[in-house]
């Protein structure tokens, strides 16, 4: 059973973000915020020539081969970013580094799925080399990581800190939010709903996180707090929940001098983009009064661990 998105499950999400992302990007600049944005190596080429040259020799050898893009997925790839918007981003890559407040970050090379079956510790370090050159070639240098799935895996870590990697996104600290190798079809259903109910309503806590606790080691988790959910029709009904459950959240932190980390995926937003851009906004207007009356400040994964480390000397 196929547990992942394809093209035509999520083709008009994919298109949709290049429309949404310089409105996007437009907030950004006037609520004056920093963001990093986590990136699949794929992204950087430009035309299939480039992904064959940068991807790495070693691939994983997931027991589910539907998870590597590499078996077949490639055939789906054309020959340039003009005839394929969902393979390349080239552009919106350097429409990002326009806005010298944001960071580009990986996401892995290929969406890398560390928890799975058959991929190894060995292919994972070669995967995220790959990243690295193929942003290299640009001038990018990725300092912050971002696990594909949110399968964080302990034993990773140190092949991060090898290649340069200073922070990783970390999971929220509750049961339904743990990455599982394997689970049940109940426990399945099960976290997903508890993941639903919870971006309403306030059952896990508000997940922000202490400053000094995450300087202690390094590379720094840096850890989620909430995924901003992208509006639903079906639910909209639930609306002022959802907007009430992030900015409480954010509210609390601010007055508690604690980290927020909100995260989501630019291609949740490419569809019902008003509705969903205008929740940014108001979370976006939120910020700023925080800032203004608790000096709440916005900073992207790799300027925190830059404070990190000048904090550690």
């Amino acid at each position: 059973m196929r547990d992942h998105k394809t093209i035509d499950d999520y083709g008009e999400n994919l298109l949709g973000v290049w429309e949404m992302f310089p409105k996007m990007l437009s907030l950004f600049d006037k609520y004056d915020v920093g963001v990093t944005f986590a990136t699949v190596g794929f992204l950087f080429a430009t035309n299939k020539e480039e992904l064959l040259q940068f991807s790495p020799a070693s691939k994983p050898r997931y027991k589910d081969a539907n998870l590597s893009p590499y078996n077949g997925h490639f055939e789906l790839v054309q020959a340039t970013e003009k005839d394929d918007k969902y393979h390349f981003a080239s552009e919106l890559i350097s429409m990002i580094r326009k806005h010298p407040a944001h960071e580009m970050a990986t996401h892995t090379f290929s969406h890398y799925y560390c928890n799975s079956a058959g991929q190894t510790i060995e292919d994972f370090g070669k995967d995220i080399k790959a990243a690295i050159a193929i942003a290299d070639k640009d001038g990018i240098q990725l300092e912050s990581l971002v696990f594909p799935r949110n399968m964080y895996n302990e034993a990773y870590i140190s092949v991060c800190e090898e290649n340069g990697i200073s922070s990783y996104r970390g999971n929220e600290e509750v049961w339904f939010h743990k990455a599982e190798t394997k689970t049940s079809r109940i426990k399945a259903i099960s976290k997903k709903g508890f993941r639903l109910l919870n971006s309403y309503l306030n059952i896990s806590g508000h997940h922000c996180y202490s400053l000094d606790e995450m300087s202690r080691e390094r590379p720094y988790n840096i850890p989620a707090s909430r995924f901003l959910r992208p509006y639903s029709a079906k639910l909209k009904l639930f609306e002022g929940l959802r907007k009430s459950r992030i900015l409480k959240s954010m509210t609390y932190a601010a007055k508690n001098n604690l980290m927020f980390h909100l995260w989501w995926h630019p291609h949740n937003f490419g569809t019902h983009q008003d509705e969903n851009l205008a929740l940014l906004e108001e979370i976006l207007a939120h910020y700023k009064n925080l800032n203004s009356k608790y000096g709440f400040a916005s900073i992207t994964m790799g300027d925190l661990a830059k404070q990190f480390d000048k904090k550690n000397e």
